[in-house]
């Protein structure tokens, strides 16, 4: 039986003239996920990120695709920072850091995190082609530019090697899914407390 939830929910909802997009996440949840942005890599993406975080997430979209994907992908990474932003509250108990090197075939992705209220990015991330089919590799940093900034974490994320940039987007997705799922686990030691000698983790 999968554990039950201790509460850390949060939805957000964000309207533009660009885009209309609804967020839920649970950050005690198993993996389920329910997403649909119109943008069918992205959303494999999204489903990675959702799958290997253990954090259930629906994500709801619509955007001005007729343009091209950029808003979309966009305001998907802010939506969904905040979201986990207001379910993380004022972070108690939580692990705080993590990191990973994570392999998929020819491909290694390193990632780190730290969940400081502090938001900042740093990606060493260079595709060799422009398109992952008709999903433009760039807009892969632009996701995560806007999920570090309104989830209020400082993210790293280095590639090592690869070879297939299919590969690549997809080890960047899955490693930062892994380090958010064990620096969001509330650490058992910490009683609640929080986990800065300032007394707060909201920047």
């Amino acid at each position: 039986m999968a554990p039950a939830s201790n509460g850390r929910k949060a939805s957000v909802s964000r309207k533009t003239k660009e885009t209309e997009i609804s967020v839920a996440v649970d950050l005690d949840g198993t993996g389920r996920f329910e997403v649909s942005t119109g943008v069918g890599f992205f959303d494999h993406m999204l489903e990675q990120l959702s799958r290997h975080s253990l954090i259930d997430m629906t994500v709801k979209a619509k955007g001005d695709l007729h343009i091209d994907d950029h808003h979309t992908v966009e305001d998907v990474g802010i939506a969904l920072g905040q979201a986990i932003a207001k379910a993380l509250g004022e972070r108690r108990g939580i692990t705080r850091y993590a990191s990973l090197d994570l392999a998929m075939d020819e491909t290694l992705t390193r990632a780190a995190v730290d969940v400081s209220g502090r938001p900042f990015l740093v990606w060493n991330v260079a595709f060799s082609s422009p398109k992952v089919g008709t999903f433009d590799t760039e807009l892969v940093r632009e996701f995560f530019q806007a999920l570090a900034q309104n989830a209020g974490i400082t993210l790293h994320v280095n590639s090592v090697y690869f070879a297939n940039n299919h590969h690549l987007a997809e080890t960047c997705f899955k490693a930062v899914a892994r380090v958010l799922r064990v620096a969001f686990e509330q650490d058992p030691r910490q009683a609640g407390a929080i986990p800065s000698t300032k007394g707060t983790l909201k920047g």
